[in-house]
């Protein structure tokens, strides 16, 4: 009996590549040398676009000169498509498998040309695999660029992980605010805090970030649905006349005093994030309103249930999507479906009537602006039977944002090709990031997909199972249009 050929060996896995960028002066550096010291065994190349020497230990990188490569030109923007991928294509060439290989780039760089790389050469593809891309962000030196400089921006929107170093150099206040900032631009990073770029390496390396078997890892906090309102509350009223006072309390911004509540309202009352919320964009005016004034919605709600504050809370959000109602100081409002803009003074308090016609619970929005809101029923201030912060979405100070879509059914596989074409065709160079877990009919395999600028990649992965078939996808970039895409992405539905 002749013995049978023997079976062709099957092609190594891809090399794990990690990007490590950020602005001048981050900590990028020290990360690397992090990362070398303590990836004890590995065998790892580093590319360099900065001229300068890395300590690398001799134990972690065999010692000659194609492992620690510098480009030329010390812009790895301008010469991706030349030295880059040379020396991609050396390190293909080694004998000795790499564990990895690290990119650091310049604090200049737009790390997109460096994605972009791993996504348009087919030998690229079968070779190597982009884990990540990690940015390191100084938070102390940061917004001194991040206004002025577009690559802080890029760095911020393209990244996987987030390092926020030198948190010991800034308050606490400081440090929530940046964070809260940053994750507005990129809500689909995983964000960690660290001194001396200090951190874990398992967030650092083989985070999974461009793995489309590990697509559905987004942070779960940012589909949540964000809202043209701050604060919203619920008040048992009696009927007949009352007052609404705006200022001139000792409450936090809308009334709501958190020494009165030791419990986690979002907890017991959350909102759901099983939809993201039309939320009205390109309307004439601003949610907020002009200087000296302050938006609100009074409206009945039929009970404290879930339920009916969900139903509230969506009619809010088209009602603050609609024209404004101006009121004066001493004039009276009535409870309904109409956007009251107050107009409260630069001293920010003034006094407002509020005509109640049945008894019963009414919901209160506001787009806060830290105004205390007081109701004063009979010459006693009413306090609120339920209330809720809310993520404010309207913010205008930064041109780089994330959109969120989340929704059920199962799409045209035609209709989702031609719009995703069609999208990064004409709106490509703003989408830095896009990713997600699509769900096709007739698949029974979710369809995971990356992509960077207008390259973009898409597979099937493991079956849905028992697992309830649902669309979530993210954009990260510049001038996004969250309605556009919402019902551009809808339309493609089935």
């Amino acid at each position: 009996m002749s013995a049978s050929p023997a079976s062709p060996s099957p092609a190594p896995a891809p090399i794990p590549v990690t990007v490590l960028t950020g602005f001048l002066g981050a900590g990028k550096t020290t990360l690397l040398n992090r990362i070398l010291t303590e990836q004890q065994g590995k065998k790892l190349a580093v590319i360099e676009n900065e001229f300068g020497e890395v300590g690398v230990d001799n134990q972690l990188v065999i010692q000659s000169d194609e492992e620690l490569f510098e480009m030329n030109n010390g812009c790895i923007c301008c010469t991706v498509r030349g030295d880059l991928i040379r020396v991609l294509g050396r390190l293909m060439k080694r004998k000795d498998r790499l564990d990895g290989i690290l990119i650091e780039t310049t604090g200049l760089a737009d790390p997109g040309p460096v994605a972009q790389t791993f996504f348009t050469d087919d030998e690229m593809k079968a070779a190597f695999r982009l884990d990540g891309i990690v940015t390191v962000v100084d938070a102390k030196h940061v917004l001194l660029h991040i206004d002025s400089s577009p690559e802080v921006k890029k760095q911020i929107g393209f990244a996987d992980v987030i390092i926020l170093n030198k948190t010991d150099l800034v308050s606490p206040a400081e440090l929530d605010a940046l964070e809260t900032r940053i994750h507005k631009m990129n809500g689909a990073a995983k964000i960690h805090r660290t001194q001396n770029s200090a951190i874990d390496l398992k967030h650092v390396l083989n985070v999974g970030g461009f793995n489309l078997s590990r697509a559905t890892e987004l942070d779960p906090q940012f589909m949540e649905p964000t809202y043209p309102f701050e604060w919203a509350g619920v008040y048992a009223l009696p009927a007949g006349a009352h007052q609404l006072v705006i200022g001139h309390g000792h409450d936090e911004c809308c009334g709501h005093d958190h020494a009165d509540h030791d419990h986690d309202h979002r907890a017991e009352h959350g909102a759901p994030s099983e939809a993201l919320a039309k939320e009205g964009h390109g309307h004439a005016h601003h949610h907020h309103g002009p200087d000296g004034t302050l938006d609100i919605v009074v409206m009945p709600v039929k009970s404290l249930a879930e339920a009916d504050l969900i139903a509230a809370r969506d009619a809010a959000v088209l009602v603050f999507s609609d024209w404004e109602n101006k009121v004066a100081p001493g004039d009276t409002i009535t409870p309904g479906g109409t956007l009251q803009r107050l107009q409260i003074g630069e001293h920010a308090h003034a006094h407002f009537g509020l005509t109640v016609a049945a008894p019963g619970y009414y919901m209160v929005f506001e787009a806060c602006g830290h105004h205390p809101l007081h109701i004063h029923v009979m010459g006693d201030t009413a306090k609120p039977g339920w209330q809720q912060d809310y993520a404010h979405t309207h913010s205008h100070d930064d041109d780089v944002t994330s959109v969120g879509i989340t929704t059920p059914g199962d799409l045209d596989g035609k209709k989702l090709n031609a719009w995703i074409g069609e999208l990064l065709k004409v709106k490509g160079g703003d989408i830095y990031r896009c990713k997600g877990v699509l769900t096709v009919k007739g698949a029974p395999n979710r369809l995971v997909f990356q992509g960077v600028h207008m390259l973009f990649d898409a597979k099937f992965d493991t079956p849905w199972g028992a697992t309830p078939r649902q669309n979530t996808l993210v954009f990260i970039g510049k001038n996004l249009d969250r309605e556009a895409l919402t019902e551009g992405f809808k339309a493609c539905l089935a």
